[in-house]
């Protein structure tokens, strides 16, 4: 008897890990949680490596993430920056790496007819914080047309594309980057010897928040250069990011926080336990932006957060006379 109840107890634990080990389906069919949504994500080991052909590959319908789900979680304007408005892309699950008692990484893959990516994205306390595309092609990309992704063991991520031109020459574009303390990733290595490669465009993690506050919008020089404020947190702050990239790609810098609203139009940015501060003084419609303290931590060292900005204008939606 006691041989056939070890038995009988050994089928009851396997049965609980099965079905313990049963991840929920993400098919917009019912409800999921934030837990759920991370557990659908394979654990990757570090060093990671994905190559552009592993988007090719067919992944069982199983395993794609309803777009109602993927919205739940992330803004929809990390989809229409890399995709254009309105694409509906498929998006399936790559992997995902947890740093204890910091943020998770989850890695996507995104495709529709004419593009296909792997999406990096950033979680931390459970909530999303910011994304990049760590590698994106369009579907009908020539064979001599390359890309890699990589994420080391310090998190750090390098992106490479290469091509071979006609003359059998091969063109590389390296770029690597770190996650900071500020929630976006900062740019701190470019290596090319591709000089008409283009700038992909640039992910505003708070696009998509709150702008009712008489400062709140988005200021630029060019669509590589921008200072962007939307509603704070609290009563007198402003939620900002700053993207900028000056002599020719050689010099960059990042950073996202909160203003506190000063007197004169003016707000100014203190870095928690940290150095740098930064002044925005509003005038009509530009910004101009001054570093009063080291920043360093989120820029190159030969430039700095300043410069003056111009506010982009809101689309005006005209309401279609009506026929008597």
């Amino acid at each position: 008897m006691r041989f056939y109840h070890l038995i009988l107890v050994g089928v009851l634990l396997t049965y609980l890990i099965a079905c313990k080990e049963k991840k929920k389906q993400l098919s917009d069919t019912e409800p999921v949680e934030y837990a759920d949504f991370i557990d659908f994500f394979p654990e990757i080991k570090l060093p990671f490596q994905l190559a552009d052909t592993s988007l090719e590959k067919k992944t069982p319908d199983s395993l794609r993430i309803g777009s109602k789900i993927f919205s739940q979680y992330i803004p929809d304007s990390v989809l229409k920056t890399v995709f254009g408005k309105g694409a509906k892309p498929q998006l399936f699950p790559l992997g995902k790496s947890v740093v204890k008692d910091g943020e998770t990484y989850l890695l996507v893959k995104a495709v529709t007819p004419a593009k296909r990516a792997a999406l990096i994205m950033v979680f931390n306390d459970e909530k999303f914080v910011t994304a990049m595309p760590g590698i994106l092609l369009n579907s009908n990309a020539r064979g001599n047309d390359h890309a890699v992704m990589n994420m080391d063991s310090r998190y750090t991520i390098t992106t490479l594309r290469q091509k071979t031109v006609a003359d059998g020459q091969v063109l590389y574009n390296k770029k690597v980057y770190v996650y900071n303390t500020a929630g976006v990733f900062s740019l701190i290595l470019t290596e090319s010897n591709d000089q008409d490669a283009a700038e992909s465009a640039v992910i505003n993690p708070i696009d998509t928040l709150p702008a009712l506050n008489k400062w709140s919008g988005d200021y630029l020089q060019d669509k590589r250069n921008l200072v962007s404020f939307r509603d704070g947190r609290k009563a007198g702050t402003l939620l900002f990011f700053v993207h900028f990239e000056k002599d020719g790609g050689a010099c960059n810098g990042e950073l996202k926080g909160d203003a506190v609203l000063g007197s004169g139009n003016t707000a100014r940015f203190t870095e928690n336990n940290g150095t740098c501060s930064i002044e925005f003084v509003f005038s009509g419609n530009t910004v101009r932006m001054k570093e009063t303290e080291g920043c360093g931590s989120y820029r190159d060292i030969k430039c700095f957060f300043e410069g003056s900005y111009t506010r982009k204008k809101k689309p005006v939606h005209k309401n279609p006379r009506k026929k008597k």
